[in-house]
C-alpha cells in the first residue's frame, strides 16, 4: 500500500507540475502582450514641444501673408473641381449606379449565410449521442488474474497458520473447493453444484481444511490415550472424532480467514493493475466528463475497495453473488438449454443502477442540452460480458490482449485439460460456455489487443451511432 500511494503521489506531483508549467507560460505570454503594449502607448504619449521663436511684427505679418496664399490656392482647386463634374454628369451617374448595384449583389449573396446561420442554433438544439456509461469485468480485463489469485492464496495459508492451522500450502484452498464441487455435483447433481458461488465454494474449503486437521489432532490424542495407533480406532470412535472436529470449528475463525483471503486479493489486484489503466481513465474522464463508471463482476472483487488504484474512478460495483435468485435461474438455464442462458438479469441490474444515479446526476447538472446517453460495456469474457451486456442494449468492447497482459481466463476454453489451477469450473460447464461464446460473437461492436485503444474505440462506436 505504500508503495502503491507513493506511486500515485508521484504520479500527482507530476500532473500538478505540468499544470504549473502551463499556467505559467500563458501567464508570461499574456504579460508580454500586456507589456508591449504599455511600452508602446507610452512612447506614443510623449509629446515634444516644437521649436518656437521669439515673435515680432515682421514675422506676424509674413505669417498671415502666406495664410492668405494657401487660402486663395484652395478656393481655385474647388472652383476648377467643381467644373470638371460638370462636364461628366452621366459618368458619375453611371459610377454610382454600378456602385449602388455591387452593394445589392453582396446583400443578396449575404441573405443565404445569415440565414444559414440562424438556422444553426436550431441544429445544436438536435440530441446528440454520448458515453453515458461504460461498465469494466475486473478479472483478466484490469488487472491479470493468475498471481491475484496465487497472492491471495498465500495470504489465506499465513492466516490459517495465525490461528493456530500451520504447514497449508497455498494451493490447498483451490484443491478442496474442487473435491466440494465435485462431491455438490454428485449428490445434488451438476446444476447445484454449478449455483455455489465462489464465496460459498472458498468458505466450505476453508471451514473442511480446518476440520480435517482437527479431526487428525482429535484422533491422535485420543490414540496416545489408549495407547495404540490411529489405525486401530474404530469406526464408531472416529464418527465421534468427526462430530467432535465439526462442532469445534469457529465460524468467527473461518469469516477471519476467508476476510484475510478477500482482502489481500484486492491488494494484489492493485499491485497488478495493467500500467496504463489509471491514464485510460483520466482520459476517458476528460473527453466524457458526466460518464458514469461501473464493474461488473461474477466474483466478489470490488473496485470501490481498491482505494489506491480503482476507487477513485468507479460509481458502483454489481456482483453476480449480489442476486442469487437470477444466478441460479441463469445456471439452470445453461445446463438445459443450449447457447440461450439469460444473462440479462445482471446487466438489468446495471442499467437500474445507473439510471438511478444518471437522475440524480440530471438534477444536479446545468446543461439543457438534449442528449441520448450510450452503454458500453469492456471485458474479456464472450458469453458473460459480450453476450450478457448486449441483451440490454450495451455496446461491447472485447479485451483479447496481447500475451504480455498475462490473461488467463479465456484461454480455458482453448484447452479444457490445463485448466488453471484456481478453476473450478466442470468440464460440462466449459461445454457450454463455448456454446454461449460462438452466439455472442456477432455481438462484438470492438476487438482490441491493447488497453490503450479504449479511447479510440468509444470514440469509433459513438460515431457509429451518430
Amino acid at each position: 500500500r505504500i508503495i502503491i500511494n507513493h506511486q500515485q503521489k508521484e504520479k500527482r506531483e507530476k500532473w500538478r507540475c505540468q499544470e504549473r508549467d502551463e499556467r505559467n507560460k500563458d501567464f508570461l505570454a499574456q504579460n508580454k502582450k500586456k507589456i508591449g503594449e504599455d511600452q508602446r502607448l507610452h512612447s506614443t504619449s510623449r509629446v515634444v514641444a516644437p521649436y518656437q521663436p521669439q515673435s515680432n511684427p515682421q514675422t506676424r505679418l509674413l505669417q498671415f501673408t502666406m495664410r492668405v496664399r494657401v487660402l486663395s490656392v484652395f478656393l481655385s482647386l474647388a472652383a476648377l473641381a467643381r467644373q470638371s463634374s460638370a462636364f461628366a454628369p452621366q459618368h458619375h451617374q453611371v459610377h454610382l449606379q454600378a456602385h449602388h448595384r455591387q452593394r445589392v449583389v453582396r446583400s443578396a449573396e449575404a441573405e443565404p449565410a445569415q440565414a444559414v446561420e440562424a438556422e444553426a442554433p436550431n441544429n445544436n438544439n438536435a440530441p446528440t449521442k454520448t458515453l453515458g456509461l461504460i461498465t469494466f469485468d475486473l478479472d483478466d480485463t484490469l488487472y491479470p488474474l493468475k498471481p491475484v489469485i496465487d497472492e491471495a492464496n498465500a495470504a489465506f495459508a499465513r492466516a490459517m497458520e495465525q490461528y493456530g492451522f500451520p504447514d497449508i500450502a497455498p494451493e490447498d484452498i483451490d484443491e478442496t473447493g474442487r473435491k466440494i464441487r465435485e462431491e455438490v455435483s454428485a449428490a445434488l447433481g451438476k446444476e447445484e453444484a454449478a449455483v455455489l458461488t465462489h464465496t460459498e465454494i472458498r468458505t466450505l474449503a476453508i471451514r473442511r481444511t480446518m476440520e480435517e486437521i482437527i479431526l487428525e489432532r482429535k484422533l491422535k490424542a485420543t490414540a496416545d490415550d489408549w495407547a495404540t495407533p490411529v489405525s486401530d480406532l474404530t469406526n464408531i470412535v472416529v464418527g465421534h472424532a468427526r462430530k467432535w472436529a465439526k462442532t469445534a470449528v469457529s465460524e468467527s475463525i473461518v469469516q477471519a480467514v476467508l476476510n484475510a483471503w478477500e482482502m489481500e486479493r484486492h491488494h494484489a489486484a492493485e499491485r497488478h493493475c495493467y500500467p496504463e489503466l489509471i491514464e485510460i481513465f483520466n482520459k476517458i474522464k476528460a473527453e466524457h466528463p458526466n460518464v458514469i463508471f461501473g464493474a461488473v463482476t461474477d466474483g466478489r472483487a470490488n473496485p470501490l475497495l481498491m482505494t489506491f488504484t480503482l476507487a477513485p474512478y468507479f460509481d458502483f460495483c454489481m456482483s453476480w453473488e449480489d442476486d442469487q435468485g437470477g444466478r441460479r435461474k441463469f445456471f439452470q438455464e445453461l445446463s438445459s438449454v443450449e447457447g440461450n442462458a439469460d444473462l440479462k438479469w445482471i446487466y438489468q441490474a446495471t442499467l437500474d443502477k445507473y439510471q438511478e444515479l444518471a437522475a440524480a446526476q440530471a438534477a444536479l447538472g446545468s446543461s439543457d442540452a438534449p442528449q441520448i446517453p450510450i452503454w458500453i460495456h469492456v471485458g474479456d469474457d464472450l458469453a458473460y460480458d459480450v453476450g450478457g451486456a448486449s441483451q440490454c442494449g450495451a455496446k461491447t468492447i472485447l479485451v483479447e490482449l496481447a500475451d504480455r497482459y498475462g490473461q488467463t481466463a479465456r484461454h480455458r476454453f482453448d484447452d479444457d485439460v490445463n485448466q488453471p489451477s484456481w478453476s473450478t469450473t466442470s468440464r460440462a460447464e466449459l461445454e457450454k460456455r463455448r456454446l454461449l461464446n460462438a452466439a455472442a460473437q456477432e455481438k462484438v461492436n470492438k476487438k482490441l489487443a491493447f488497453l490503450s485503444q479504449i479511447p479510440e474505440a468509444i470514440t469509433d462506436i459513438l460515431a457509429e451511432e451518430e
